[in-house]
């Protein structure tokens, strides 16, 4: 099973894909975790992305993409794995298909989270509050300064992926504001329908 996870900054992406992996016997590829990792491994696209982080930018489409398409590569991905953070962009979601096409594979379903970004920005200052009430240092993502660039650069670059996938017929939407432990039922029951039919 091959799964791309989508949603807005605080969305739950990351825990939603860390639970759909456990259920489904995949791995979560998170493309933070991804891009350490290859920075970490000391290969020659490793130690490019490595000096790229380095001095804070960006890491661009191309070392992303390369990063992914070995990530899949590896004998822990057989089976299947939800992508978490990725692809953010039109481009990065083409070149996903290409790159799966080589490997004569395609995705199985693309999940939405769907969120009402109002809610979420109290979910972000509701959080940013609790950690500073508990003396704990706060996540640079619950500034709700930050969290409304982050959503501003989602809508412009990532929203286009809904239609984008729901064309190919593999968009599934889920309310994601709905207490966790639904949500994952109801992303659940969304891939066995529409996996195992």
């Amino acid at each position: 099973m091959r799964l791309v996870l989508l949603g807005a900054p605080g969305a739950g992406k990351g825990t939603q894909a860390s639970r759909i992996a456990k259920r489904f016997g995949i791995q979560q590829l998170s493309t933070g975790d991804m891009l350490r990792e290859a920075a970490a491994a000391g290969t020659p696209l490793g130690l490019r992305t490595k000096h790229i982080i380095d001095r804070g930018e960006l890491v661009p489409d191309e070392v992303v993409i390369a990063v992914v398409a070995n990530r899949i590569d590896q004998a822990d991905a057989a089976n299947g794995f939800v992508l978490d953070g990725f692809p953010r962009t039109l481009l990065q979601a083409e070149a996903l298909d290409r790159e799966l096409a080589a490997r004569r594979m395609g995705l199985d379903a693309v999940l939405e989270l769907e969120v009402n970004e109002d809610v979420l920005l109290v979910r972000i200052k509701g959080r940013a509050q609790e950690a500073a009430d508990q003396s704990q240092s706060v996540r640079r993502d619950d500034n709700p300064e930050v969290f409304k660039t982050r959503l501003k650069a989602y809508r412009a670059q990532t929203v286009p992926l809904t239609e984008y996938y729901r064309s190919q017929g593999l968009l599934k939407i889920v309310d994601g504001l709905q207490p966790i432990d639904i949500v994952t039922e109801e992303l659940t029951t969304a891939l066995r329908t529409s996996c195992y039919g």
